[in-house]
């Protein structure tokens, strides 16, 4: 077999071989500068020990999403999704009280006005040590 016959044209795809898989998914990662609060831990004797985060602190937010895709040819472009996440945020994030639990959905929504009806995960960390990760059907 030559090379020329591992070649498809650009406007054509490929011809796929039926596969086991049942769920695919792609995933983006990107980092953004963030400051938030948790007014809480001022006022809650359990807190005390971390009564600092009451005051405005900033972090480097770690994101990764996973979105659902229904074909393997690029159904969603990964570098035009991360390129487009990260459009939805200018600046440094100025998220009040927001936990990474709440930025996760407030992602969510976005997300999902313009890639309806997918599963989509979304993992917030601070600093890349501590965060979550959130699974929406």
């Amino acid at each position: 077999m030559s090379n020329e016959d591992n070649f498809y044209p650009s406007d054509t795809n490929p011809p796929y071989e039926e596969s086991a898989c049942t769920e695919s998914m792609v995933w983006v990662t990107f980092r953004k500068e963030g400051i938030h609060k948790y007014p809480a831990a001022l006022d809650d004797p359990k807190l005390i020990d971390v009564s600092f985060l009451g005051h405005p602190h900033r972090h480097i937010f770690h994101f990764k999403v996973w979105i659902e895709v229904f074909h393997d040819n690029r159904d969603v472009e990964f570098i035009l999704f991360k390129r487009w996440l990260e459009g939805l945020y200018d600046g440094t994030l100025e998220l009040n009280y927001n936990s990474c639990e709440m930025i996760a959905d407030d992602l969510h929504k976005e997300v999902t006005n313009k890639y309806p009806r997918r599963k989509i995960w979304i993992s917030v960390s601070e600093d890349g040590e501590n965060g979550c990760i959130k699974k929406y059907k």
